[in-house]
């Protein structure tokens, strides 16, 4: 799946952990309760002389010649009524602001979200899962990536202005906001959705005109707006994740968290990423849709460990399951009142804050504050002088009293379960192998299919490839919306196709399907572009360029501590010559029977991630080019990193390569073989043998032998 892992972090064995200077004053802070997270910026259109334009939803369905029900609707109606409800809550003496900020994550950073949390998607209509929408009282902003540019002008509208990320000259949501709020302003975001690093950015950055950032904890406006027509929260039971699948008991890892509290000087750390909570109790759930996780916060003190989870969800299992790993429960609301209590006694908390987020954050600072006042107080009641708030900040780093008791780092988590276990590696090679054959039945089909002029919808296949999934053992959900996208809309990098609005799949255009699966033992995520009929010349072209760029990667020998973007070069140089690129990353981590999306490793061109490349590692390899309206073109395989034995070990330092788990053919009618090396040729054929030799004995009958034909050496393909 084109997308890659944007955080950094650390591991079981042995985690540099990367330091952090601690956050600076806290912003404004409405203090209340919240029922139940980062901020997405930058972007927009171009003109033709280079000038970035941000465009009205309007105005780019006028150039494209789209239309929507939406701004159909909306023009009938005199205007969009949810942002009318929403700006009416401005003026509430309790809120009383300028701005309100929607992103799209979850109070635990979240890529993939239950339902009753798309908030961003229910005020604005644009489905994709990474955006962050802008309101103010006369205007509404949406800014999204390169992925979803397409998507969000057919689903934005018309009063809003998709601002697209990453174009030259486009404002970020904060030089915007600087633009159009007189000077003063007072914007509003709700602490639960923003990590505290991003808070802290956006607090600085509009600082700059004198705008004040309020974090308005009491409710969440788009809840208020949304009232009773709001899904429920997910109630599904949380299960027991078998040591014979997660390889490390809870206990060892719970040891291993401890330790590094212990190296430093913590008394305590909060998880609050859902799939870190997950991996270190060694527990699944169905809270979030493609994803084995459940919604909670994790505390793990030098003596205790406590979950904050809703109760209903654990079942007898589940709770002698952590009753042996000595793990309290709490309910999921009580996380502010825990982190209260550290901080009344004193507790030396580890937080992320690129993770846990704001409202957890400020609610430790503020209540250290307290705390240290009360000492103080009882100090000079009993005569001892002690120390006053002044000295005790000149001891510090941070700018105010709350700080001496945090430690802001990287979880001890992130790395730990980026770098997977023997048990982990062998469930994922297994998974993936049955994934395989999966595919290939499905793939089978649907060629016969085509060759038969059925009509079949870019859905219809969709949920045809979920029925093939579904008959492997231990087949649990989709990784993610399978994205079936025929001609013209395989050029939306993240297309996810409905049954009111699809393309049938035909032999006249090239079908790109990006899809994966839930395993109990493992996640898989692949990406296959065929031709049912004759290729063009150019679509030969700019496939056999992307292949080259994912051999080239896959092919790749790097010494240790490499970060990945140094790789993300290698995928795209072949691109690059014809002058040809694609707009996101090459490759992103994946977990291990948990997110088909985690950090913290990538394969990126945005360099900012300078996290180490490591064996155990688990990364896609996705190059991709898409033509605008006409198609797209993305070949994905995950691969593991492994350690090589090389003839020499220059400066003594190990070096890394990587070791393929997909095994699907990749088309060969597609592929130009004057395009390519002897080298590469040799790849592809190595490939396809070893393609043959480990998912044949898991076919028969039409599958075998379409996996066969689908097999032969590339040199032997008639012209």
């Amino acid at each position: 799946m084109a997308m890659e892992a944007a955080r950094l972090s650390p591991s079981l064995a042995a985690a540099a952990f990367l330091a952090r200077r601690p956050p600076r004053a806290s912003p404004f802070f409405l203090r209340r309760r919240h029922p139940l997270l980062r901020l997405f910026a930058s972007a927009s259109d171009s003109s033709g002389d280079g000038r970035a334009v941000a465009l009205s939803s309007a105005e780019l369905r006028k150039r494209r010649g789209l239309s929507s029900s939406a701004s159909a609707g909306d023009a009938a109606s005199g205007g969009d009524e949810k942002l009318g409800s929403l700006r009416q809550l401005f003026s509430r003496p309790d809120i009383a602001i300028d701005a309100y900020i929607v992103p799209s994550q979850d109070a635990h950073q979240s890529e993939f979200v239950a339902e009753c949390f798309l908030r961003r998607a229910y005020l604005t209509g644009f489905t994709g899962s990474a955006g962050t929408a802008v309101v103010t009282k006369d205007k509404a902003a949406l800014w999204t990536d390169g992925r979803y540019f397409l998507q969000a002008e057919k689903e934005l509208s018309r009063e809003w202005t998709l601002m697209r990320s990453g174009n030259h000259g486009v404002p970020t949501t904060s030089e915007w906001l600087n633009e159009v709020l007189p000077s003063g302003g007072r914007v509003g975001i709700d602490p639960f959705l923003f990590s505290f690093d991003a808070a802290e950015e956006l607090k600085d950055a509009i600082s700059n005109k004198n705008h004040e950032l309020v974090l308005i904890r009491s409710l969440n406006l788009i809840d208020e707006i949304w009232n009773d027509s709001r899904p429920k929260a997910p109630e599904k039971p949380i299960r027991v994740h078998g040591i014979k699948y997660a390889g490390i008991d809870v206990t060892s890892k719970l040891s291993f968290v401890r330790s590094q509290l212990s190296e430093n000087g913590c008394d305590a750390v909060v998880i609050s990423m859902l799939d870190e909570v997950a991996w270190l109790l060694n527990m699944r759930g169905s809270d979030v849709p493609h994803s084995p996780v459940f919604y909670s916060y994790l505390i793990v003190e030098i003596s205790t460990a406590t979950l904050f989870v809703d109760n209903n969800k654990l079942s007898e299992d589940v709770l002698e399951h952590l009753q042996n790993a000595g793990v309290k429960i709490k309910p999921y609301e009580g996380i502010l009142s825990e982190v209260e209590r550290l901080a009344e006694k004193g507790a030396k908390l580890w937080l992320d804050p690129s993770s846990v987020n704001a409202a957890i954050v400020n609610e430790f600072r503020l209540s250290c504050e307290k705390y240290m006042k009360k000492k103080g107080k009882a100090a000079r009641k009993n005569g001892d002088k002690g120390e006053s708030s002044d000295e005790l900040r000149a001891k510090g780093t941070g700018s105010q009293s709350g700080e001496l008791n945090v430690v802001y780092r990287v979880s001890p988590v992130t790395l730990a379960k980026a770098i997977k276990n023997e048990a982990e590696i062998e469930g994922m090679k297994n998974s993936h192998l049955r994934d395989a054959a999966a595919l290939a039945e499905f793939w089978c089909w649907l060629e016969n299919e085509v060759c038969k002029d059925v009509s079949l919808t870019e859905v219809q296949v969709a949920e045809k490839l979920l029925e093939f999934r579904q008959k492997q053992d231990g087949f649990l959900e989709p990784s993610f919306d399978t994205i079936s996208g025929y001609g013209a809309n395989g050029a939306i990098i993240h297309y996810n196709p409905s049954p009111e609005n699809c393309s049938s799949i035909g032999s006249e255009n090239l079908f790109l399907l990006d899809s994966g699966a839930q395993y109990i033992d493992g996640t898989t995520d692949i990406t296959r572009t065929l031709h049912f009929g004759d290729p063009s010349a150019r679509q030969k072209e700019c496939f056999t360029r992307v292949l080259q760029g994912h051999i080239a990667l896959d092919q790749a020998v790097f010494p240790e501590r490499t970060p990945g973007f140094v790789l993300d070069v290698l995928a795209r140089s072949s691109l690059w010559k014809i002058g040809l690129d694609y707009r996101h990353g090459t490759g992103h981590g994946v977990g291990a029977a948990l997110n088909v999306h985690e950090g913290p490793q990538s394969i990126s061109y945005r360099y900012g991630n300078l996290t180490a490349l490591q064996k155990g590692m688990i990364v896609s390899n996705e190059p991709g080019y898409y033509e605008d309206n006409s198609f797209g073109i993305r070949i994905e395989n995950l691969l593991l990193i492994k350690e090589l034995n090389l003839a020499n070990s220059f400066g003594g330092v190990s070096y890394l390569g990587f070791e393929k788990l997909t095994f699907v053919p990749i088309q060969r009618k597609l592929i130009d073989p004057s395009l390519l090396s002897s080298l590469e040729i040799d790849w592809v054929n190595d490939y396809h043998e070893e393609v043959w030799e480990k998912v044949s004995p898991l076919l028969t009958g039409n599958a075998r032998d379409w996996l066969w034909e689908n097999t032969r050496p590339l040199l032997y393909e008639s012209p």
